[in-house]
């Protein structure tokens, strides 16, 4: 009698874990998979402020559409790719620069470091206010230095000329992303053992050898966690380029979220921007699977 009163009791207890965390599920779900299948919802239907009349179902439509007679879909799919892969590939470069100087022993180290982290916790509209007024044509302070150099003879629109708006946006957040990936892989570079360098010395490695036979290898994991993770941030980013260009001039500076952001906000067009949403989300998924898959894979060869 007493077992049994006792199994009665274990099973009556073991509800209670779940009776705490449902209201962090129910949170979680209405928070954020409420939304994804309202996007999933609205990208099959015809959803627009200034049509209302027709809304609708109207099946796979809108992907239809995107594919096949939306030229703007595919010209901010080759900016996206592009502002990506600058992004990514410039921030590491310089971040991996920036981490190994600052691995070095050297007075204020300490200083140095944190002021290093300065653009990354400044945030994303001042940093763009700041270099919206460096870049202005008449009261900029880089057409002002320019000038004193001799570099350039004339005062540049630099966010509104076709031939330099793109480059002065990558600058701008150059700047705001090196932080990230020079504080990740000095974290990493902090774990590598000194042992390994001395003995590297010892068989009379140089600093190049050091660099590309033990640094590197070493930092494997942490440039694909980076990376691929910073790839994801670039490619949802829309504060920097759309607060300072506008996506334009000519939409030479639209990218796939700012496209699908003007579609289904500015212009009201629920239903196509949340195909295009969806569009989105899947060319996030192939980076998380192959982020996913190559740290599988680092993880194997390590073992």
């Amino acid at each position: 009698m007493e077992i049994t009163r006792q199994r009665k009791r274990k099973k009556e207890e073991a509800w209670i874990p779940y009776l705490l965390i449902a209201p962090t599920v129910l949170l979680i779900a209405g928070i954020l998979i409420f939304p994804i299948f309202r996007v999933f919802d609205l990208s099959v239907q015809s959803y627009d402020f200034t049509r209302l009349q027709d809304a609708g179902y109207i099946g796979l439509e809108n992907f239809r559409h995107i594919f096949t007679e939306d030229n703007l879909f595919y010209s901010t799919l080759v900016i996206t790719l592009k502002w990506v892969f600058s992004e990514v590939a410039l921030q590491l470069v310089f971040g991996l620069i920036v981490a190994l100087l600052l691995n070095q022993s050297f007075r204020l180290r300490g200083l140095v470091r944190s002021l290093v982290l300065v653009p990354w916790a400044v945030s994303g509209v001042l940093t763009t206010m700041l270099w919206s007024l460096m870049f202005n044509q008449h009261i900029g302070i880089i057409n002002d230095i320019l000038l004193k150099l001799g570099i350039i003879h004339e005062k540049i629109a630099w966010l509104a000329n076709p031939d330099t708006v793109f480059g002065s946006v990558v600058f701008a957040e150059l700047w705001r992303g090196i932080p990230f990936f020079a504080i990740t892989l000095l974290a990493a570079l902090q774990t590598i053992p000194h042992e390994v360098y001395e003995s590297c010395e010892v068989d009379g490695a140089g600093k190049l050898k050091k660099l590309f036979h033990i640094t590197l290898p070493y930092l494997k994991e942490s440039i694909i966690f980076a990376t691929l993770l910073r790839a994801i941030w670039e490619f949802n980013s829309i504060d920097m380029i759309f607060t300072m260009t506008n996506g334009g001039p000519m939409d030479m500076t639209t990218t796939l979220p700012i496209y699908m952001m003007k579609t289904s906000i500015l212009e009201g067009n629920y239903g196509y921007g949340s195909a295009l949403g969806v569009v989105t989300f899947l060319f996030l998924m192939i980076f998380v699977i192959l982020y996913l898959k190559l740290n599988r894979a680092g993880g194997m060869q390590d073992e």
